[in-house]
């Protein structure tokens, strides 16, 4: 048995109100883990983001490789955690290192737009590194889409992509 993970969600936002009060309330996780190299080794951003998880659900910043080991150790079994990501490449890493998310599917909620990204929908904008992690996760039997809300569509990442003329 492994941990149930309750959401899988990409958003550079990380922890914040939409995801501490709308997703929690739906997903009802027991945890929320926040897996980033970068944010895990940055102490400011670290205990900002810990704050901003609702009283009833713990919140941890971990690495990449602490996700994988936790995932993988039979005591963290209870753990029904939302698991978020600031990018689709740290997202296709955990399922690249055995961390299977088929049965949530990858939810994309923010990128926000920089130079050389393209605009999906309001709130997600992509590159040719999202493209790719976002292929290697439908690659591995993970399907990507876009909400922003629960209350919201499900619109498939790539057929997103694909209607704007970005190709992998």
């Amino acid at each position: 048995m492994t941990m149930a993970i309750q959401l899988a969600r990409v958003d550079n936002r990380l922890l914040h109100g939409q995801v501490a009060t709308v997703w929690t309330k739906t997903v009802r996780p027991n945890r929320i883990l926040v897996v980033s190299d970068k944010v895990a080794h940055d102490k400011l951003r670290k205990m900002l983001i810990m704050q901003a998880a609702p009283p009833e659900v713990k919140a941890n910043v971990i690495t990449v490789a602490k996700m994988v080991q936790i995932y993988r150790d039979a005591r963290f079994d209870n753990f029904r955690p939302l698991i978020l990501t600031e990018t689709l490449p740290e997202m296709a890493e955990l399922v690249a290192q055995g961390i299977d998310l088929k049965p949530t599917g990858v939810n994309v909620g923010n990128l926000a737009y920089t130079v050389h990204k393209t605009m999906l929908t309001p709130s997600v904008a992509a590159d040719d590194a999202d493209l790719q992690a976002a292929a290697a996760l439908k690659a591995a039997g993970v399907t990507v889409y876009t909400q922003t809300v629960p209350g919201d569509r499900q619109q498939d990442f790539l057929a997103l992509a694909q209607k704007k003329g970005l190709t992998q």
